[in-house]
């Protein structure tokens, strides 16, 4: 796998991509924290096959150079990768009790949550939520260092 490091004028948004894009200024603050950590999956020409939520972050942080991967896909591999790629991702879901002991990990030390993709809402929701049998009431006297509200 070869990772390279290509001009973001050099890249185009697939016109006909069927995911919408909600999410850009999370994905955004993640690069910002994070630093570029998945590369852009791109075809031959530089038109995006995976990762149009990043490109588009990319352009908001006024970023001129971004990793891509060039991938050695026909026409409709790649048209049919997009699709897994996105929806895949939906087929996931949380392990409240392991995320509950991230997020005091993080809490713990200081570390702004929202950087993790959760908004404050989610964040107060998650901390007061009650979920049948397998998790009991979460309750921690922690609060946000980034925007100070107190996590229940």
């Amino acid at each position: 796998m070869n990772i390279l490091q290509k001009s973001i004028s050099d890249i185009k948004s697939y016109n006909r991509n069927p995911r919408k894009k909600k999410n850009i200024q999370k994905v955004a603050n993640s690069i910002k924290e994070f630093g570029f950590q998945q590369p852009i999956v791109v075809d031959r020409a530089g038109v995006i096959i995976a990762g149009h939520s990043r490109y588009e972050a990319a352009k908001i942080l006024n970023l001129t150079s971004i990793p891509v991967l060039i991938a050695d896909l026909s026409p409709e591999k790649a048209k049919a990768y997009r699709i897994a790629d996105n929806k895949t991702n939906e087929d996931s879901e949380w392990d409240f009790s392991l995320l509950n002991k991230e997020f005091t990990d993080l809490l713990d030390i200081n570390y702004d949550l929202e950087v993790t993709g959760f908004d404050t809402k989610e964040l107060e929701d998650f901390f007061t939520f009650d979920k049948e049998d397998d998790v009991a009431k979460i309750k921690t006297e922690k609060s946000c260092p980034n925007c100070g509200t107190k996590l229940k």
